[in-house]
């Protein structure tokens, strides 16, 4: 992969002097901050706010207050990555532990997805924290749907696709509760890096 021209770069750093400077570090907590949000429909938003991170501190500033090192970008993978495990962990764990099989597992995650999408939708009129709270649970239901689906497509009967989809749901919730917690900490971390 080439490096960017000289040239490119120092005309980037001139316009990048103070007031463009603070426009970008603004917009990068932005950016991160709708990364955070599409954690709750199920899309990998942590990872999109470490990529985010990773090219502002590639391309942004090179010193003064909204400088970031690779020391950010490496503190802010490594909160991503426990987010990931703690939503793969509680989803995988409470769906095994109930017996739940692959094909259940799949329509579960799918599921998730189409119910956190049509939850933020309805948490519309509530601002904000409608929309928060109706994806998260409608992402669990959505979920519990599908890995009871699985079950039910495979033949087994209601009390197992019941019991299967308690587990699915919870361990769904607290999956997306835990990684939305891990993209809120890089997100804290971001607004301290830049703004503050």
């Amino acid at each position: 992969m080439a490096l960017p021209d000289p040239l490119l770069i120092a005309a980037i750093s001139e316009w990048l002097e103070p007031t463009g400077a603070l426009l970008l570090a603004l917009t990068l907590v932005l950016a991160c901050t709708v990364a955070w949000l599409s954690n709750l429909v199920a899309l990998p938003g942590n990872w999109l706010a470490v990529l985010l991170i990773a090219i502002y501190a590639w391309l942004g500033p090179t010193d003064g207050i909204f400088a970031i090192g690779l020391t950010m970008v490496l503190v802010t993978f490594v909160v991503a990555l426990v987010g990931e495990l703690i939503e793969f962990a509680a989803g995988a764990v409470g769906a095994r532990k109930a017996g739940a099989s692959r094909k259940s597992t799949m329509y579960a995650i799918i599921g998730s997805m189409v119910g956190a999408i049509l939850g933020a939708i309805v948490g519309i009129p509530i601002p904000v924290v409608g929309s928060v709270l109706a994806a998260i649970l409608f992402g669990g239901v959505g979920a519990s749907a599908g890995a009871m689906y699985g079950e039910w497509s495979d033949g087994r009967p209601w009390r197992e696709n019941w019991t299967i989809g308690q587990a699915t749901f919870w361990g769904r919730t607290f999956g997306t509760l835990g990684k939305f917690a891990a993209g809120f900490v890089i997100l804290i971390i971001v607004c301290f890096a830049v703004v503050l």
